[in-house]
């Protein structure tokens, strides 16, 4: 069975990719909170929140970056060729608040040939942005994807 993701030699510097949408739950950070253990109360308490900077309680910069490499993912160019994420830059840049609805842009940046891994560095211009464009994270991704002439 071939994969479905795109291998090293079939990206190309300046080709952009643009997931679906998704939106934000309450239910989304309550759950991470209990995963990752931060209970914060700029996400966690809303009484406390209306006194913040945003005036209303926010998701986790990490929970939305989390769920922009879902979406990423859903876009299915990494499937079964992906063999590592090497390294991530990030912004946050705006807050995502509960029921902002994302997406991410995804743009590739660099190519860089890693013959002794089995493929290449594909380092994307990363963009996650709301349901107003604007954007509240904004990044570098370094992935590590397999090349066309192992798989065979």
């Amino acid at each position: 069975m071939s994969a479905r993701g795109m291998y090293f030699e079939e990206f190309e510097v300046g080709h952009e990719m643009v997931s679906v949408g998704r939106t934000i739950t309450e239910a989304d950070v309550v759950n991470f909170a209990g995963l990752s253990g931060d209970y914060t109360q700029l996400h966690t308490d809303e009484e406390h929140a209306k006194g913040s900077l945003f005036g209303k309680r926010v998701a986790h910069g990490v929970l939305v970056l989390s769920i922009a490499t879902g979406l990423a993912v859903r876009l299915g160019f990494i499937e079964g060729t992906a063999l590592a994420f090497r390294e991530l830059t990030c912004k946050f840049s705006q807050p995502t608040f509960f029921g902002d609805t994302i997406h991410v842009k995804a743009r590739v940046k660099e190519l860089k040939p890693m013959p002794r891994l089995g493929g290449g560095s594909v380092i994307f211009d990363v963009w996650v942005i709301n349901q107003e464009g604007k954007t509240v994270q904004k990044g570098e991704w370094n992935m590590l994807i397999a090349s066309k002439e192992g798989a065979d």
